[in-house]
């Protein structure tokens, strides 16, 4: 193998490695963004008519994702003591376009302590833009044992078989 040759698979061997790790750290600040009230940084991870879709809500673009953050609701969390735990996600990309799967864990403070209250599974699909990475869709589905759920997961795998 050449040296120019080598030299290329090097240059994209690290473009993809710094292409996952912005991805990752962009679906990583959503927990301390979103429960830290920062409206427009929550929406600054989607593009500007990205989709967010939770079972409970659908927001389509960055006005409706900032409504989210600043709603009576979402304050009420924040000020009652609430955290969105986001895990690493398994990302896949092929060229411009991403996938990534992952779980957020939502824990709020009761009375006598903190508490799970809901476990989600997410699927992302984003995009490289100017400015960089950014989600064209994210949907969040909670993990109550509905089909779907696991399926949203195994959607990022093409070769999974799921046995049900």
């Amino acid at each position: 193998m050449s040296v120019e040759a080598r030299l290329a698979a090097l240059e994209e061997r690290l473009r993809a490695l710094e292409d996952e790790r912005e991805i990752t750290r962009l679906i990583l600040s959503y927990g301390p963004l979103v429960d830290s009230g920062c409206a427009a940084g929550v929406a600054g991870l989607w593009e500007p008519r990205g989709v967010y879709d939770v079972d409970e809500l659908m927001m389509t673009g960055h006005p409706e994702i900032e409504a989210m953050v600043r709603s009576a609701n979402h304050q009420r969390w924040i000020s009652g003591g609430c955290a969105h735990v986001v895990g690493p996600p398994h990302v896949a990309l092929s060229g411009d376009e991403a996938t990534a799967v992952g779980y957020t864990l939502m824990i709020v403070k009761r009375p006598d302590g903190f508490v799970l209250r809901r476990a989600t599974a997410n699927h992302w699909r984003l995009r490289r833009t100017p400015s960089g990475w950014r989600a064209v869709t994210r949907v969040n589905r909670v993990l109550d044992g509905r089909e779907e759920s696991p399926d949203l997961l195994a959607s990022h795998f093409p070769d999974a078989v799921r046995h049900r």
